[in-house]
């Protein structure tokens, strides 16, 4: 089976201090604050851990409330609570270490073969969830306002060139300029 690509953005503008704005480029979507709370930040706004959480809790429920839909299920009003737990790890960094999610159906559900079925296979069909058990790639680079990168650990040697500069091109003999 081929794999399929899609690509999307988001873009994070500080404001002040440690709140941002974030802009998901979508049509009629407002923009959200985030912010860290206090004492770092001034709690203006939902932290990363809680849009983690927020993230990984709509999937899921969104998963299930699709499958439910699907096979003609009624599950009534979903509601889906997440638990997140943060630790320290070894160096003492805080770190997302678990996060817990219930979703309430709104409606009573009868031993019905699709809500068995729905049951089994939602969590597989959740991007988010499956992609933060699994770990997601990130990739991190640093430019300054000139466009010089002063931080990619993919590529150390780039530090201090303009993105523009990054690649040098080889006359190839073999190909006509």
């Amino acid at each position: 089976m081929p794999e399929e690509t899609m690509k999307f953005s988001v873009r994070l503008e500080q404001q002040q201090d440690f709140q941002f704005l974030v802009q998901f480029g979508l049509d009629d979507v407002p923009d959200l604050q985030v912010d860290e709370p206090k004492p770092l930040g001034s709690s203006a706004g939902p932290n990363a851990a809680r849009l983690l959480a927020a993230a990984v809790g709509n999937c899921l429920a969104a998963s299930l409330l699709f499958c439910l839909r699907k096979f003609k299920q009624t599950p009534g009003n979903v509601v889906a609570q997440v638990e997140g737990q943060l630790e320290r790890e070894q160096r003492g960094r805080l770190r997302v270490a678990r996060l817990d999610v219930v979703i309430h159906l709104g409606e009573a559900q009868g031993p019905v073969s699709r809500l068995a079925h729905c049951l089994r296979e939602f969590e597989d069909y959740c991007v988010v969830t499956q992609s933060v058990r699994r770990g997601i790639e990130v990739n991190v680079r640093v430019e300054d306002a000139d466009g010089r990168v002063v931080f990619d650990p993919k590529h150390p040697e780039e530090a201090g060139k303009p993105i523009g500069a990054q690649v040098e091109l080889q006359h190839d003999p073999g190909f006509p300029d």
